[in-house]
């Protein structure tokens, strides 16, 4: 069954895109690659498409999408652009399509948590580059996966460049003061829209670096996971914002509660993270023009090589 292309209606926000970025032809090394957005259905993939485009990149009307077959065929539209939907019984059929029409493809993942490792291994399967930005699973295997196969991959829990920085610059301060925060207790706070089921990706690793900062007895279970309206308001998150934000908070207090620190990092709507995945899926296409040796990245890397946009 050869897939079909269907001219929706575009969606309630669609801009006018110049045909012209929506061509049919690509080097296999092009440093601007066609990019494949699995899965556009949801916020963060819808998001991260419309700055595909915005880019001026080559966005493939495919996405992939974990629905069953009686659902599996639908069409939405990405900034005027008429995106089909494939579910996972004929995701092997259209990606042999893709891979043929779009050479020099990049696969960007914003699934959900249990597709993660699943999606990996198939990418990896088909010789594809990719950006893992959908939180949970294994990222070890997702890594494993991506080295086996000899494919090009940025696999990283948080894509704003911005909060990477921060949690770049916790990773320093890890390893430059191991235990200077010895003997301080510490709590964490996160919120982030209810329909996002695990634990923040970003506090895990933060956490992880205060642990080597002398933090003890803290486990990533202790994160206060907040996902309720009334939590959330107290929290800070503006009301017309409770759909779409990250806000983390992270407190550590002396042991005889004299002293306390507090860092704190809040965003509101996706385009953070939609900007950090374009420069990384150019980033790996760099790589992969460059035949780099070294096949897993994350978005440190990515914001080492010093030509974000």
């Amino acid at each position: 069954m050869r897939l079909q292309h269907h001219h929706p209606r575009p969606a309630p926000h669609a801009v006018a895109v110049d045909a012209a970025t929506q061509g049919n032809s690509s080097s296999s090394l092009d440093l601007r690659p066609p990019v494949m957005i699995n899965s556009c259905t949801g916020r963060m993939g819808h998001s991260a498409a419309e700055a595909v485009v915005r880019a001026g990149l080559q966005l493939v009307p495919f996405t992939l999408t974990g629905f069953s077959a009686g659902v599996a065929v639908s069409n939405i539209g990405i900034s005027g652009i008429p995106v089909e939907l494939v579910g996972k019984e004929r995701r092997q059929e259209a990606m042999d399509v893709v891979k043929d029409r779009y050479p020099g493809l990049v696969v960007v993942d914003y699934t959900m948590p249990n597709c993660v490792n699943d999606n990996a291994e198939f990418y990896a399967r088909n010789g594809v580059p990719f950006v893992m930005g959908t939180t949970g699973g294994d990222r070890a295997k997702v890594a494993a996966a991506a080295e086996a196969a000899g494919v090009y991959a940025v696999v990283a829990p948080q894509m704003g460049k911005q909060v990477v920085a921060f949690q770049a610059m916790m990773e320093v301060m890890a390893q430059q003061y191991p235990g200077v925060f010895t003997g301080y207790s510490l709590t964490v706070t996160e919120s982030h829209q209810r329909n996002k089921a695990d634990v923040s990706g970003t506090a895990k690793a933060v956490v992880a670096s205060l642990r080597q900062m002398g933090v003890e007895g803290f486990k990533d279970s202790d994160i206060r996971k907040i996902r309720d309206r009334e939590g959330q308001l107290q929290m800070g998150v503006p009301e017309d914002h409770l759909g779409g934000h990250a806000f983390h908070t992270y407190t550590l207090t002396s042991p005889d509660g004299s002293v306390q620190f507090k860092f704190k990092h809040n965003v509101v709507e996706r385009s953070i993270y939609a900007e950090g995945t374009v420069d990384a899926v150019l980033f790996l296409a760099k790589k992969r023009a460059e035949a780099a040796k070294e096949k897993v990245y994350n978005m440190v890397d990515v914001l080492l090589e010093g030509s974000l946009r």
